[in-house]
């Protein structure tokens, strides 16, 4: 570390609304830098069903690799940071990154075209209309001949004009193959654009943080309330980009949608950068001499840094394109990184210090089938909802994508009644302990699923499910994701030995990447047949939809069940009485009143702080 004099909390340095005038800064960039992560992600899998016409088993292995990647890359970005560049260099850079990304998103290029290959002759398939009202046609020199396609066969309504076409009434799967035909330079620009946006996120995403923590001076009580300003503005970008991202893309053209999305990084990186001032000197580099130091010849350290952001670029393009590899990475960096804790945890931890430890890993691992579950928002459940659900409202079909809205509303709206719960059942000495609030999330998480296994069983065999299943599906995620991601990553922390408080956070992130990476594997199996980026066969994909949602529904019941039953030898391990009181912020976060370990890393009080780390 460097010897200059450290820069004074932002806080000496004047207020608005009683918080350092520097939270206005994050807080806004952190907004339009989440209204454009999810503004795009709430497009992705349409973009790549409707637009690409990926079957839904490649989509949803796309979409899953990108989700896991995003959450791998913070753990390098925040090193890079921790050791070098520091927050806002990094948070600087991230936010290039993204512009470029999202502006690259907004290429689209052809769409891709669909043929019928039969007897030597390419046949293209025009699907007309979404949905029920969908109408699928076999162009024959130019004549449209309407036909059933699915189910391996391609029914021909008007046998007459297809036998003058020289085609029979019924093709079988034997005679013939369908064909899909890509704009191969649009789809390298997509992979290229996913990225970009990897990349730009793990430079951003944990360092902008840490600068909320720097806000403020040791023992400072604003500091809570503070994180939940900043939470806040998680929440609206995301609630925001949701619905006006969502709405364009679906209704005015992919362009639209992710063009707006652009638009709103390119905001965040705007205020990030003209209001710096405000910030006053915090999140400079840990030693400014050696980021100038000479590495190559005409290359200093924080430009090979720089370089090492492209390459990072070059290697998350190369994995989007080879998923199941992604998949082998992220299963043997976990097989090293927890190996690691649990033999360090044996061999050079106290008791009590490797009884927290082991508690703590428990906890991260119950963590994946949480995330696994949840994280179908953006894949198998945004399909649904176009597929399955009825969205029409006073007469207005709502696009599937602005349902993704309703986890930011929820949250915004129930997180204060949460934190007010919590606070008195604490003051009454019932409040749950860690690791049943661990298994009530679990439970949501797993009762979300059986009640929308419900809403289709109660739809028929080819009716459509009533919107009200989805919302309740999301209140249950929300309410569950309350119970178990604002105490998860604080109580991680606690938990941990402070020399190893750093390798903790990175088996936290790579435990939550492989559940992403899960939640596709899971997506994938709600695959449904598909022509011109519109199912086939309502029924059978419901029916498929219901199978799949009741058995990880009842899954994640029966591991609730078995978490609840072990939290009172969880609780033991914990030595909750070693280390003080616990109270609870405005966000609802159990905060225990013991300080900060010394050899903590810095970053460790702003990760701590953070209502949502854990997947935000």
């Amino acid at each position: 570390m460097s010897d200059a004099p450290q820069p004074t909390p932002a806080s000496a340095h004047g207020e608005f609304l009683g918080h350092p005038k520097g939270l206005i800064v994050l807080f806004l960039t952190e907004m339009w830098e989440r209204f454009s992560y999810y503004g795009m992600r709430a497009l992705l899998i349409f973009y790549l069903t409707q637009h690409f016409l990926f079957g839904d088993d490649k989509a949803t292995a796309i979409y899953g690799a990108y989700t896991a990647l995003v959450y791998v890359m913070p753990v390098i970005g925040g090193l890079l940071a921790d050791r070098y560049l520091g927050a806002k260099k990094a948070v600087t850079f991230g936010a290039i990154l993204l512009v470029f990304g999202h502006a690259t998103m907004a290429i689209e290029g052809d769409a891709s075209r669909q043929f019928v290959d039969y007897a030597g002759q390419s046949y293209e398939i025009v699907t007309e209309g979404r949905g029920d009202a969908a109408e699928r046609f076999v162009l024959v020199d130019g004549e449209r001949l309407e036909a059933a396609v699915g189910g391996g066969e391609i029914d021909f309504h008007d046998a007459d004009r297809a036998a003058a076409a020289g085609l029979p009434a019924v093709l079988t799967g034997e005679d013939f193959a369908l064909r899909t035909q890509r704009d191969e330079g649009g789809l390298q620009l997509l992979y290229l654009a996913l990225a970009l946006i990897i990349a730009g996120t793990g430079f951003l995403k944990a360092n902008i943080s840490t600068i909320v923590g720097d806000l403020y001076a040791p023992g400072d009580r604003r500091r809570d309330s503070g994180f939940t300003i900043f939470y806040m503005g998680i929440n609206l970008g995301s609630f925001m980009a949701t619905l006006l991202c969502g709405w364009l893309g679906q209704t005015y053209g992919w362009q639209y949608g992710f063009g707006l999305a652009g638009i709103g990084m390119v905001l965040g990186l705007t205020v990030f950068r003209v209001w710096q001032p405000l910030l006053r000197g915090l999140a400079e580099p840990p030693d400014p001499a050696k980021l100038r130091e000479r590495v190559a010849p005409m290359l200093n350290r924080e430009w090979l840094i720089y370089l090492g952001g492209v390459v990072m670029v070059v290697v998350a393009w190369l994995l989007l394109q080879s998923q199941d590899v992604v998949g082998n990475l992220l299963i043997a960096a976990g097989a090293v990184v927890f190996g690691g804790i649990l033999a360090y945890s044996l061999i050079k931890c106290t008791p009590i210090e490797r009884d927290r430890m082991l508690v703590a890993t428990f906890l991260i691992l119950c963590q994946i089938p949480f995330w696994a579950l949840f994280e179908q928002a953006g894949s198998s459940l945004n399909l649904f909802a176009d597929r399955a659900v009825d969205r029409t409202l006073f007469g207005w079909e709502i696009p599937a994508s602005m349902f993704q809205s309703l986890n930011a509303f929820f949250i915004i709206t129930l997180a204060p009644l949460f934190a007010i719960g919590w606070t008195f059942l604490a003051r009454k000495r019932r409040e749950p302990s860690t690791p049943v609030k661990f298994s009530l999330g679990l439970l949501q998480v797993g009762l979300g699923f059986l009640v929308l296994v419900a809403g289709i069983e109660a739809s028929g065999d080819v009716g459509k499910a009533s919107m009200i299943w989805l919302v309740l599906v999301y209140l249950l995620h929300t309410t569950g994701e309350l119970c178990l991601s604002p105490v998860g990553l604080s109580m991680i922390t606690k938990l941990s030995v402070a020399r190893l408080v750093g390798m903790m956070m990175g088996a936290w992130f790579l435990a939550t990447a492989f559940a992403n990476f899960l939640a596709a594997q899971i997506a994938r199996t709600t695959g449904a047949e598909t022509v011109g980026g519109e199912i086939t066969d309502l029924a059978a994909a419901k029916a498929n939809y219901a199978d799949v949602y009741a058995n990880v529904g009842w899954l994640a019941v029966a591991i609730a069940v078995g978490v609840f039953a072990l939290s009172p030898i969880l609780r033991r391990g914990m030595h909750e009485e070693r280390v003080g009181p616990v109270a609870h912020n405005m966000a609802g976060e159990a905060e225990l009143a013991e300080p900060a370990a010394a050899g903590a890393p810095a970053s460790r009080a702003a990760l701590e702080g953070e209502t949502r780390s854990g997947q935000n």
